[in-house]
């Protein structure tokens, strides 16, 4: 009888135990959606060479959202998933000839948009409210998609909000594009594009 007790108390000990590690700081993480802030801001730009100049362009009709996890002291320590999407013809140089010829070579009338897809993401405290993300998703461009592994800094700022900003350099021939050229082939466009973003999210 002694021996069935204590068998009984080990097992409500155990299960206490369990419960308590549940709950410690560690444990408790909350789970938030967020969406892309309205903010003049926000902005995905592209960057090019050719072999007369330097160029840019910057999209502004995008859409994006994404699932931040924080622990109990408030700090992020996972991304589980997010999203952004980029009108093709949203993206505008200095030039409405290249903007044309752009969207041409993207096929922007069959593939209006470019997507991005996370697949995996792993957080890293920099600093206080800075953090590192190494990230891994699928990214479409002209109806092709790559997988990609992008660094993002992210930033939670005073009001909530987070800002994530980065750099990946891409290929246009990896998506089954080729580089556009211009006067005649005078003007040709680099094969390597630089993508860089700078985006706020709130709940």
């Amino acid at each position: 009888m002694k021996t069935n007790q204590l068998i009984h108390y080990g097992w409500i000990i155990l299960k206490v135990s369990i419960v308590l590690f549940m709950l410690s700081p560690m444990m408790l993480m909350a789970q938030s959606s967020y969406k892309l802030a309205s903010s003049k801001d926000n902005t995905i730009k592209v960057l090019g060479k050719s072999n007369v100049h330097d160029w840019t362009m910057v999209a502004k009709g995008l859409e994006s959202s994404g699932s931040f996890k924080f622990n109990s002291n408030n700090e992020l320590v996972d991304l589980t998933s997010f999203r952004f999407s980029v009108l093709a013809k949203s993206l505008k140089s200095d030039k409405t000839s290249m903007d044309e010829r752009t969207y041409k070579a993207m096929k922007a009338d069959q593939f209006p948009k470019v997507t991005y897809q996370l697949t995996f993401a792993t957080v890293t405290m920099v600093q206080a409210n800075k953090y590192s993300i190494q990230t891994s998703g699928n990214l479409t461009i002209a109806g092709k998609t790559q997988v990609i592994a992008m660094k993002v800094m992210a930033l939670v700022n005073a009001d909530g909000s987070i800002t994530c900003h980065g750099q990946e350099n891409l290929i246009l021939t990896d998506y089954g594009i080729q580089p556009p050229s211009f006067m005649l082939g005078a003007m040709k466009v680099g094969n390597d594009l630089s993508i860089q973003f700078n985006l706020t999210y709130t709940k």
